[in-house]
């Protein structure tokens, strides 16, 4: 029986290992494709838009060894919420590469049209989510609650910084319709950092599931600007 539990430990420090790299990587490809956008770095944007299917294979190897996990020990209260959680962190991590690639594929673009001093802006906005992504895996690593929850109330922040630039764009499109190609893609860079911030958010309200064993009600959002943009 103690061979079996210790097995079994292993395979969870096994999954939080994998989580801890997948994390990593996503921050990688995140923090090269908001430096693709401010350096204009066509070349920089084409490397993340590459690695994006590194992040895609994780995702898969974890899901499998998870799945194998539960059906071999079928482990139940906290270890089977860490599984799970696992899963989902896993998939979430992936879709913020999704995004950091679709913010690469608009720096390419943006690296051989007139520079605007919007891209600051931006660049706020990214370090700020890249700030909340990074104490999000923090609190997964260490099942930190008090700093999930940080994370959590925070969500609004981004969604505000969101609206700010988006109102700003606008404003520079209509004053200036040269600007219209270049705003069209900050937008959407924009609106790819909004998302990144919810999925962060989400990562947060994992840990609190892991460690409490019951779900975070909706979290606090900014004012919208009732506007949605869809990634090609």
């Amino acid at each position: 029986m103690a061979h079996i539990v210790a097995s079994f430990d292993e395979d969870l420090v096994q999954v939080q290992a994998r989580i801890s790299e997948m994390g990593g990587l996503a921050e990688e490809l995140f923090a090269k494709s908001l430096d693709s956008v401010r350096n204009r770095d066509a070349d920089l944007a084409r490397e993340v838009i590459a690695r994006d299917k590194d992040l895609d294979d994780m995702e898969m190897d974890l899901e499998e060894s998870v799945v194998k996990t539960i059906a071999l020990r079928q482990p139940v209260a906290n270890d089977l919420r860490v599984l799970i959680a696992a899963m989902k962190i896993s998939s979430t991590l992936e879709r913020i590469g999704d995004l950091s690639k679709n913010i690469a594929k608009r720096a390419i673009p943006l690296s051989s049209a007139r520079p605007v001093q919007l891209t600051s802006s931006i660049t706020r906005m990214g370090r700020e989510t890249m700030n909340q992504l990074s104490k999000a895996l923090n609190a997964h690593a260490s099942r930190d609650v008090d700093l999930a929850l940080e994370v959590w109330n925070q969500d609004y922040e981004i969604d505000e910084m969101y609206n700010a630039i988006f109102r700003e764009v606008t404003t520079y499109m209509v004053e200036d319709s040269r600007l219209i190609g270049v705003g069209a893609q900050l937008m959407f860079i924009t609106k790819n950092l909004e998302r990144i911030g919810d999925h962060t958010t989400q990562i947060a309200e994992l840990v609190y599931y892991i460690v409490k064993g019951e779900t975070l009600e909706d979290r606090p959002k900014g004012d919208p600007t009732g506007v949605i943009f869809a990634e090609s």
